[in-house]
């Protein structure tokens, strides 16, 4: 690997991609210890420390999720989460609005339209995110008025200054994809949890032996869980595939006999990112009502509990059969087999070929769904009963995004590596 990771920088196009996805990351933490112009900075730090409600409820997770930018109320306070949530709206909304869908079919000019739109939402979703933070903040006694200047002034400032960050983390993370290397949403999610892994560590150990141990075995787990992920993302199955000969001019082609790759775990940490997407919405519209008890209520008890594990695993199930649906589809994949004169030993061409690869897409779906789902329940109910700020941060969920994350973003440099004539990274 340490080979393979040397020869990427000897490619220059390689490495100018390798280095800008670096410094585009080192801006957004940057962005995220920037705090919005006129806010009491210690007033934010005391209200997010402690065991203020605050510190142990819904907002908690939100500021987990963004890297602890929102314990400032720093200018990238709303994180990606704005762009996550237009996403999954969008994506779900193709497989309802047939105008949509239409849209994803029609290739690279149809998903630039929908690109469009996921912008569009993602400023208003971030716009009102804004807005809720504000009158959070406020009913905790926290006050961005000054003296001299009217209050509504700094409060249009914090909204603005919060929307364009949103929307520069969202530009960031575009351009990452589109000029760097993996996906620019994953690695911003991935830098994030790393940034509050040494405070997690910190805190955990407490300055005692007992944390030191506890700490200590911690870590052994989670170094014991990332082969089970890696073999996860790595599993597949294989189809057997054979060509009929056939005469193509004066040459015979066909006759061969190959196989066609289906991975165990199709959606990634797709489905994990989208689920803890919609259990945080509750959290973020609750800040548009911080007097009303009952709405903190049913935030706070989805955000975390026994309803959040329960939600948590049925989402991740479905997203993993959603979005696998939406990535790989058996009927076009039968067409193309029956185009190319390809078939499946025993299995009739068409139909029957295309019920064949969604059932064997189905059996493996579903163990790799419930393994997702154990990997980011089991270390929530731990926590529960532990309190452990290490579990918290560095649970499953946060172990398999950043696994996931490292390895398609080395798939990624692999497959430029091959391009070169060079070894790859997986050997």
């Amino acid at each position: 690997m340490l080979t393979g990771l040397k020869n990427a920088f000897r490619i220059k196009d390689l490495r100018d991609k390798i280095l800008f996805t670096i410094a585009m990351l080192v801006v957004y933490r940057i962005g995220a210890h920037v705090p919005v112009p006129g806010v009491p900075f210690q007033s934010m730090v005391d209200l997010f420390s402690g065991n203020s409600s605050v510190a142990q409820g819904a907002m908690a997770l939100l500021n987990l999720f963004s890297g602890g930018a929102l314990s400032y109320v720093s200018v990238f306070s709303l994180g990606i989460m704005p762009y996550i949530t237009s996403s999954i709206i969008l994506q779900m909304l193709q497989s309802v609005v047939p105008s949509l869908h239409e849209l994803a079919r029609e290739g690279e000019v149809g998903q630039t339209k929908i690109t469009q739109y996921s912008r569009y939402l993602t400023l208003a979703l971030a716009i009102l995110n804004s807005i809720g933070y504000l009158f959070l903040f406020k009913s905790y006694g926290v006050s961005f008025a000054g003296l001299d200047t009217p209050e509504i002034i700094f409060d249009i400032m914090v909204v603005g200054t919060l929307t364009a960050g949103a929307m520069l983390i969202m530009w960031i993370g575009e351009l990452i994809t589109q000029r760097g290397i993996g996906n620019g949403m994953s690695l911003i999610i991935f830098a994030n949890i790393m940034a509050g892994l040494p405070q997690a560590i910190a805190s955990s150990l407490g300055g005692d032996v007992m944390g030191i141990v506890v700490t200590a075995v911690i870590l052994v787990v989670i170094i014991a869980v990332i082969p089970l992920i890696v073999f996860l993302e790595r599993g597949q199955r294989r189809i057997p595939v054979n060509y009929a000969k056939r005469v193509v001019g004066r040459r015979m082609m066909g006759g061969q006999s190959t196989y066609l790759p289906i991975k165990v775990n199709t959606a990634g940490v797709v489905p994990i990112i989208f689920a803890s997407a919609l259990l945080y919405f509750p959290a973020q519209l609750a800040v548009f009502f911080p007097g009303i008890g009952w709405v903190q209520a049913v935030a706070g008890a989805l955000s975390s509990g026994w309803l959040n594990w329960i939600l948590n695993v049925v989402l991740i199930v479905f997203f993993a059969y959603f979005y696998t649906s939406m990535v790989f589809n058996p009927d076009d994949t039968a067409d193309n087999l029956k185009k190319q004169g390809g078939f499946i030993p025993g299995v009739r061409p068409g139909k029957a070929t295309a019920a064949y690869i969604k059932n064997a897409l189905n059996k493996i779906t579903l163990p790799s769904a419930i393994f997702l789902a154990l990997i980011a329940i089991v270390p929530s109910v731990v926590f529960s009963f532990t309190g452990n700020a290490l579990i918290q941060s560095f649970g499953g969920t946060s172990v398999l995004i950043m696994v996931g994350v490292v390895l398609d973003t080395l798939s990624k440099i692999e497959s430029q590596l091959k391009m070169f004539d060079y070894d790859g990274i997986f050997k």
